[in-house]
């Protein structure tokens, strides 16, 4: 085991290295970006406004990884309480909308609550899909009008053509007399999946980060290029060469399979079958901070250009200059269902048309700095290929060693904390293979 290569230095590979380094091993880490990270990165632009590379939160409910996360940052946190909304033609909605009906068109309301009270009576058909499993559960307007809406600007793909692998918690399902107390009152229980959360009080969410880089022998600008499961060695793009005892990969699969020299052709063309999101963060800079009330929004319009919002200077005072605010819009493409056809520059322009339309930028507002950046890979689209392509992929990694983790090293909906705890298990991996 003298030589442990961990691919990737963002939150899966440092899970990786953080459990390697705990049984004696300095693993090499290589990683193609300059900057470690991964697509949890955090970046300094304008004077002093901090944008994460998307927006990144901790929320996990285990123990272990709270106590870890806050010893990373000194116990420097700030927790806080979630608020989130949505708007929908013109309507701030409490979040979940399926329990905050209330101040919605009266026949829409009625709708939606006839077709829900009939949903929970009748027998469910067959479920071969997400729209199945959304209208079984929430009758059809509901499904039609919301989540199927935000999920086509979300996946870039139908409900019809995504599976329900994904879902666990993320989609609320309330009893009746949750939906009517919403749809009767203003005011209603807090129920979202995410009810606190922690972020670090400085320096971005990659500062849970920084104190495992010193854990590893990190090798950045190193692109990988070929991997050779019988040699066992990698090659990158500047020439390097190196070999290998155990990997840990957190590479994207689409990226990684057409690497591996030897590969089945079947393999590769499984993993060409796989479907991500690409995110364009449009990042702005505001001299002004009462922006708004929530932590992050959702917006079901075709004609709003954004996905999602957060509001960095919310998560911690320190993120934006004092009495500044700062806005971080999610714009959602994919090379399967929506390509992306610009520049990520030439959508700043919009996204301040439309935050001005909806009332959270003002005419006057001063704009202090402005970017946008784009994330190669956002989110892993569940589409009715996936569930076959990713088990044919990853049946094959393991005959060759390649332990994989992360959001896109396992091909997973992982949250922040689940892909740590995903690199921990791949590391495992490789030290129960020792003998």
């Amino acid at each position: 085991m003298s030589r442990v290569v961990v691919l990737g230095a963002g939150m899966a590979g440092y899970g990786a290295v953080h459990r390697l380094h705990a049984e004696g091993l300095r693993p090499l880490q290589f990683d193609r970006l300059p900057y470690p990270g991964g697509h949890t990165a955090s970046y300094e632009v304008g004077n002093g406004f901090i944008f994460d590379d998307g927006p990144h939160i901790s929320f996990t409910k285990d123990p272990r990884i709270q106590e870890l996360f806050a010893e990373c940052v000194g116990g420097e946190f700030e927790t806080i309480q979630a608020r989130v909304n949505n708007l929908w033609r013109g309507h701030w909605i409490k979040h979940p909308a399926q329990c905050n009906l209330h101040g919605l068109p009266e026949e829409l309301v009625v709708k939606i609550l006839v077709e829900f009270v009939e949903a929970q009576h009748a027998e469910p058909g067959p479920i071969d899909n997400y729209a199945d499993w959304l209208v079984a559960g929430f009758g059809r307007t509901f499904a039609e009008t919301f989540p199927m809406r935000y999920g086509l600007k979300y996946h870039t793909t139908e409900a019809v053509n995504m599976s329900t692998d994904w879902l666990g918690q993320r989609l609320y399902r309330p009893d009746l007399a949750e939906v009517f107390r919403g749809a009767l009152s203003p005011e209603t229980p807090e129920v979202h999946y995410i009810s606190h959360f922690r972020y670090p009080s400085h320096g971005g969410f990659f500062s849970y980060l920084k104190p495992f880089i010193d854990k590893a022998e990190l090798k950045l600008g190193h692109d990988l290029v070929a991997l050779d499961p019988s040699t066992r060695r990698l090659r990158f793009a500047n020439g390097h060469v190196e070999a290998y005892d155990r990997v840990v990969s957190s590479i994207p699969l689409p990226a990684l399979l057409p690497l591996i020299e030897g590969a089945p052709r079947d393999v590769v063309d499984a993993a060409g079958r796989l479907a991500w999101t690409r995110c364009v963060t449009v990042n702005l800079g505001v001299a002004r901070e009462d922006i708004s009330d929530c932590h992050w929004t959702y917006f079901y319009d075709d004609d709003f250009c954004f996905t999602r919002l957060s509001f960095p200077h919310m998560l911690s005072p320190n993120n934006t200059p004092p009495g500044t605010g700062a806005i971080q819009a999610e714009l959602y493409y994919s090379d399967k269902y929506r390509p992306l056809d610009c520049e990520p520059e030439s959508l700043i322009e919009p996204t301040i048309a439309d935050l001005t339309r909806c009332g959270l930028l003002r005419e006057d507002d001063e704009i202090l700095t402005r970017n946008a950046r784009l994330a190669p890979y956002g989110n892993v689209i569940f589409d009715l290929e996936r569930a076959d392509a990713v088990e044919r992929v990853r049946g094959y990694l393991d005959d060759i060693g390649v332990a994989t983790c992360g959001r896109y090293g396992e091909w997973g909906y992982h949250w922040t904390d689940e892909s740590f705890k995903s690199g921990e298990d791949a590391a495992q991996k490789v030290l129960d293979s020792k003998a």
